[in-house]
Order: C-alpha cells, then sequence, then structure tokens
C-alpha cells in the first residue's frame, strides 16, 4: 500500500469514528434522564415548573423535534465550530471548552511526561535486570500503580506532600508546584501500564537475532540495550502513549476535582449535575477530535523511530 493510499484509508477511517462518536454524544442528551428544560427553570424560580413552561422552553431549546432532525442539525453546526449554547451560563460551549482546555492540555502533557521519565528508564533497568530482585519489585510497583483509581492515589499523594510533609499546596492553579500534584496522579498511573509493557518488549528484543549478532561482534550489553532494542521496542511505546494521552483527558475529570484544577473536568462535573446537555455533548467530541488528532499523529511518527516501518504495515511486526 502507497503512501497516499495509506493516509486516505486513514483519513477515511478516522472521519468514520468522528461521526460515530459525534452519534454518541448526541444521544446522551435522549438518553439519560431528567429533563433539561425542568431542570432549568427549576433553578430559576427555585419551585416545581408549570407544564406549559416546561412545553414553551421546550420548543425554544428544540426539544421537542424529532431525534434525526436535531442530531442533523446539531452536526451541521458542530462541524463548523457551534456546539451550541450552554444551558447553565448561555455562553456558547466552544467558548467554554476552549477557555479551560489549556488548564486540561496542560496537565495532562505534563502527566505524560512524568508517565514516560519514569516508566522508560525502570522498564529498561528491569529488562537488563530480568528475574532479580529489582525486577520482582519494579513488576510488583507496576501492577499497584496500574490497579489504584487515580482519585485514591491522589488523596494518597496529597495526604503524603501537602498535609504530612507540607512541600506541595493541596488545591488550585498558580504555578508549577500547583501542578505537580495532579500531574504526579495521573503520571503514576500511565507510568506503570507503560512499564509493563515497555520491559516485556524490550524482552523480546533481547531474544531477537540482531541483538545475538550484535553482541558476537563485540558490543557491549548496555550498547545494545540502549542503541538497537531500545530503539526498536519505541514503537509500541508511541502507541500506548497517544492512548494514554486520550485517556488522560478523561482521567483529568477526576484529578482536576480532587486537586480543584481549573480544567474542563470540573466544568464537565458540574454540567452533568446540572443536566446541561450541550456542555457534555461538545465535550466528548472535543476530546474525542483531540484523541483522534494524537493519533493520527502517533501513526506518522512510526516511520521516524524506524524506518523499516511501511504504512500499512502492522507496527507490532516491522521485520
Amino acid at each position: 500500500m502507497n503512501t497516499s493510499a495509506w493516509l486516505v484509508r486513514r483519513l477515511g477511517g478516522a472521519v468514520m469514528v468522528w461521526l460515530l462518536i459525534s452519534l454518541l454524544a448526541f444521544s446522551l442528551g435522549t438518553l439519560a434522564p431528567g429533563d433539561p428544560a425542568q431542570v432549568m427553570l427549576l433553578r430559576r424560580t427555585g419551585d416545581p415548573p408549570a407544564e406549559a413552561e416546561v412545553r414553551q422552553l421546550r420548543h425554544e431549546l428544540g426539544l421537542d423535534r424529532p431525534f434525526g432532525e436535531r442530531y442533523v442539525r446539531w452536526l451541521s453546526a458542530a462541524i463548523g465550530g457551534d456546539f451550541g449554547e450552554s444551558y447553565r451560563s448561555g455562553q456558547p460551549v466552544l467558548g467554554e471548552l476552549r477557555a479551560r482546555f489549556p488548564a486540561t492540555l496542560a496537565l495532562a502533557v505534563a502527566a505524560l511526561a512524568v508517565g514516560l521519565m519514569i516508566a522508560v528508564p525502570l522498564a529498561v533497568v528491569s529488562a537488563a535486570a530480568r528475574d532479580t530482585l529489582f525486577d520482582h519489585v519494579a513488576r510488583f510497583v507496576a501492577l499497584a500503580g496500574v490497579s489504584m483509581p487515580s482519585y485514591l492515589l491522589g488523596y494518597v499523594l496529597m495526604l503524603l506532600f501537602a498535609v504530612t510533609l507540607g512541600l506541595l499546596p493541596v488545591s488550585g492553579a498558580g504555578g508549577l508546584r500547583h501542578l505537580a500534584l495532579p500531574a504526579l496522579t495521573l503520571g503514576l498511573g500511565s507510568a506503570a501500564s507503560v512499564t509493563r509493557m515497555l520491559r516485556g518488549t524490550l524482552l523480546d528484543e533481547l531474544g531477537a537475532d540482531y541483538v545475538r549478532t550484535a553482541r558476537a561482534k563485540g558490543l557491549s550489553g548496555l550498547r545494545v540495550l540502549t542503541r538497537h532494542a531500545l530503539r526498536n521496542a519505541l514503537n509500541p511505546v508511541v502507541t500506548v502513549s497517544a492512548l494514554r494521552f486520550g485517556r488522560l483527558l478523561g482521567e483529568a475529570v477526576i484529578v482536576e476535582t480532587v486537586f480543584a484544577w481549573p480544567g474542563i473536568g470540573r466544568w464537565m462535573i458540574e454540567s452533568i449535575n446540572d443536566r446541561d446537555y450541550p456542555a457534555i455533548q461538545g465535550f466528548v467530541l472535543y476530546i474525542a477530535t483531540v484523541f483522534i488528532f494524537v493519533n493520527a499523529a502517533a501513526d506518522l511518527s512510526y516511520r521516524a523511530l524506524d524506518p523499516r516501518v511501511r504504512p500499512g504495515l502492522p507496527v507490532s511486526n516491522p521485520r
């Protein structure tokens, strides 16, 4: 498969995934319990609204139209960058997302960087010292990190570094010190999964024929590990990192709530509580779009990391 055909195929697949996610996101407003019109009126007056008032507001919001018509209207507007207006604030949803997304993006990038800085050295040493005490301890820590929920890890780190040691602020935003705890909370989970994956990939590479040939030529074990085996094991790391980045954006909803980080996570929790369906739908589609672009960038980076990879060939078996 040539490069152009591969790019067209990838683009078509990304568009289909995006359309499917848009349908699922829009369906949330129909399948979720509760009537947003009733919730809005109840918040305004504090008293249960009359049925006529609810019908009038549903008509103004377009909620009394058929599902298909509402979906096509919403999708057409979303393609043009219009996700509608928030029921709570009356502001454009896209504007609210853009205002809060930089804080969430900074948190996700910092968490991914923390995870990779921990995972890569740990996996390399663990693979080089296979079946030693260090290897067993590293595997146990990685398993514990994968198993622990992010909110629980966040409270543990908060008690340790903020309450007990007093080294870092408990919550809020204001600089790198405020970013440290939420980034570490998300990053440790990423480090655990990447460590387990990279260790296994490195062990497979160390058993390959080209590694035995390199050793037979007199290359040191460290050089073979870092210059040959590690580079060939990085493609799966890129895949997992891209997937983890999308997951970090989702997990940030919980961590931002725990640490009062001013990103889209806290805003989304409040929108869910208030049944602000345009905000929820816009959030899902916005994050999905970012996730699709990140995975596309990861696909394009494979060949730069390993020239043996060709478009259309499985990344896991480039030889």
